[in-house]
């Protein structure tokens, strides 16, 4: 028979088979451990960059939060309380504004300024600012809807504007004569030497 003949060479083909069969199966398991753990690793770096994404984002909105926070400061210190060389103008512009809009126009404005005074800002760093304040008074005459239509657009103007003194009387019919005093602070400037003490317009 073939097989008689051939026997010692099936044998030596038996062997590789089995040492190949072997080694497949033990390279096979080592593999797949590599494999497996590579995995694990692959998650555990995922799950790192996905924290560090997450705390970038955080991060960023923070930082984001501090600047909105930082130009709201510097919009109050620049724009609503800032130097009367800068804001005086659009105060008395905003003043008349509003009376005309209410159909209540004065006749004339008086105004006067105030001593400066320190004011400390900041929480870290102190820092001592000097404030004036400026007063506008005027008069006006009308019916009772145009004076609270009046007081109620100073109460909501951008520009800050304070209703310091509110005097009303009557007058003939449903007229009514409107005294209103504002007031309103602003940083001193030193370069500005504007004295509008006892100044009409």
């Amino acid at each position: 028979m073939i097989w008689r003949e051939k026997r010692n060479l099936l044998l030596l083909l038996g062997v590789l088979l089995a040492a190949n069969t072997m080694f497949f199966f033990t390279y096979r398991v080592q593999y797949q451990s590599r494999l497996d753990a590579l995995d694990a690793r692959l998650d555990e770096v995922q799950r790192d960059l996905d924290s560090a994404h997450n705390a970038r984002i955080q991060t960023e909105r923070t930082i984001q939060g501090y600047k909105k926070v930082e130009g709201d400061i510097a919009e109050v210190f620049d724009q609503h309380w800032s130097t009367e060389r800068r804001r005086l103008t659009l105060m008395i512009a905003e003043v008349k504004r509003l009376a005309v809009a209410s159909s209540l126009i004065p006749a004339s404005y008086s105004f006067e300024k105030g001593t400066s005074k320190a004011v400390t800002t900041g929480k870290r760093a102190k820092e001592v600012v000097g404030a004036s304040e400026v007063g506008v008074a005027f008069t006006v005459k009308g019916s009772y809807e145009q004076a609270r239509r009046l007081i109620n657009l100073l109460e909501l103007s951008r520009q800050f504007v304070i209703i310091d003194a509110i005097g009303l009387a009557a007058g003939e019919g449903d007229t009514l004569t409107l005294n209103l005093h504002l007031k309103t602070i602003f940083r001193d400037d030193p370069d500005n030497d504007l004295d509008a003490a006892g100044k009409t317009l």
